[in-house]
């Protein structure tokens, strides 16, 4: 999976076998985050194969809807559980960001997961993730933010009054 775009999109996608003749087959639901829909397709039909041994071929898909973000500016906290493979085996792991979107903290995992582990986007599989209360939160790098005055310096501060413009406003003037 490649980052096409600065934030990845949730999918909700809904699959199942082709039936046999009239006998009914089970339909499966999956989130999934991606760049856009051909690639959450396509991620869709990976992990469908992988646990029910249902191929694109023998398969159709029902329903596919993007989903959105119903309080986009509210921070909230998310805990993510991660599996990911490294070139010494599989890890499951749980991580907490901080952000207004599921989205947004999911783009916020592939580049740190990238960055810290060398994981690629590839190799990357979202359990599930969660919005985390900020008495449950666990990473002290979260709890941080959790601080009631927290405050932030503001240095290197330049006053407007103190900087004379590069341009003169007025015009100048040819009267003796």
């Amino acid at each position: 999976m490649k980052f096409k775009c600065a934030e990845l999109k949730e999918f909700e996608i809904v699959g199942r076998p082709l039936p046999k003749g009239d006998e009914k087959m089970p339909m499966y639901k999956m989130v999934i985050f991606a760049p856009d829909e051909i690639v959450a397709k396509s991620r869709f039909w990976y992990f469908l194969r992988q646990l029910k041994k249902v191929r694109k071929v023998n398969g159709e898909i029902l329903r596919m809807t993007e989903m959105s973000n119903p309080s986009p500016t509210k921070i909230k906290n998310f805990g993510v559980w991660v599996r990911y493979d490294s070139r010494s085996g599989s890890h499951n792991m749980y991580r907490e960001y901080r952000d207004v979107s599921r989205t947004g903290a999911i783009t916020q995992c592939y580049r740190d997961m990238a960055a810290r582990h060398r994981a690629r986007p590839h190799s990357i599989q979202i359990m599930k993730i969660e919005t985390v209360k900020a008495a449950d939160t666990k990473r002290p790098v979260i709890k941080q933010m959790h601080n009631s005055s927290i405050k932030f310096p503001l240095p290197h501060r330049i006053l407007k009054y103190n900087k004379r413009s590069i341009f003169d406003a007025d015009r100048p003037s040819t009267k003796q």
